[in-house]
């Protein structure tokens, strides 16, 4: 059971965006599973991996009817011991996450199907009990609603290199230089902060390098000087954490772009209920 606990978590928390919420939907999953008569089972994984998923796309359409702040951004989840354990390989990257809740339920569990564990337009239809003409239907939609013709979501990876290019990127806002911070971002650069419904913010979205060089320097300068910040990896991408007295109160995830080295999106995830499972792993 613990075996497929690992095995069915990607599953739910792509589409869920939630790694609670994920782990909710798999042990229910599991639970009904055992609980129940498993005659004329013949693969066992692939039964469980319909179920998981379904259970998600409900959960998930639960939820979009629920009252959601203004800026929702997926709950952070670390992938730093990726290398060595295989399943969380298949957790996406934060920034494809981001973009994903620009879908519907069933377009996001078609696209993550497809793109990300490579499964048939037949093995998705079967899953999602459609065929396999609107399997592809999905996907398109899908496609068309997350990229600009050409375009494809971005693979970069926490490197030695990103690593310097945060490090330039504190000592800069530190230093308040600004010439410095624009240059380490992009001139189209978002930035995406999500609080809750109880955290109070100075600004949920901004974009624009000279806007988001600003507020994050204002940020930093008001809030965050007496913080401890930990360099580490959030679903495959650079990112830092940042404890006051010891209690992690933001974590920010950063987007950078493979060919520039620039700072594309900035995600920073302040909801204490989305830091819980973060802050209990790093403890």
């Amino acid at each position: 059971m613990k075996d497929y606990q690992n095995q069915l978590f990607p599953y739910a928390y792509n589409i869920a965006g939630s790694a609670e919420d994920a782990r909710d939907i798999v042990q229910d999953v599991l639970t009904n599973y055992y609980a129940s008569p498993r005659e004329g089972i013949e693969n066992e994984k692939a039964y469980l991996v319909k179920s998981v998923i379904n259970h998600a796309i409900n959960a998930k359409n639960r939820k979009k009817r629920t009252v959601q702040p203004e800026v929702w951004l997926p709950e952070p989840v670390a992938t730093e011991a990726a290398d060595t354990n295989v399943y969380l390989k298949d957790i996406l990257s934060y920034s494809l996450l981001v973009l994903l809740e620009k879908l519907n339920a069933r377009e996001r569990a078609a696209f993550i199907l497809r793109e990300s564990f490579d499964y048939s337009h037949q093995e998705i239809a079967e899953i999602l009990g459609t065929t396999e003409e609107n399997s592809r239907k999905l996907l398109s939609r899908a496609k068309v609603k997350l990229f600009k013709p050409g375009e494809a979501a971005s693979q970069a990876t926490r490197t030695a290199q990103t690593n310097i290019l945060l490090e330039s990127y504190i000592a800069a806002i530190r230093s308040r230089n600004m010439e410095k911070l624009e240059h380490l971002l992009a001139e189209d650069i978002a930035f995406y902060a999500d609080g809750g419904l109880t955290q109070k913010l100075v600004k949920r979205t901004c974009t624009g390098v000279a806007d988001v060089a600003e507020l994050v320097t204002f940020v930093y300068h008001t809030y965050q000087t007496s913080s401890d910040i930990k360099v580490t990896t959030i679903n495959h991408q650079p990112a830092f954490l940042f404890y006051y007295q010891q209690r992690l109160v933001s974590c920010q995830v950063f987007d950078v772009a493979p060919d520039t080295g620039r700072i594309l999106q900035i995600s920073n995830v302040l909801d204490p209920e989305k830091l819980k499972i973060l802050a209990d792993h790093f403890a």
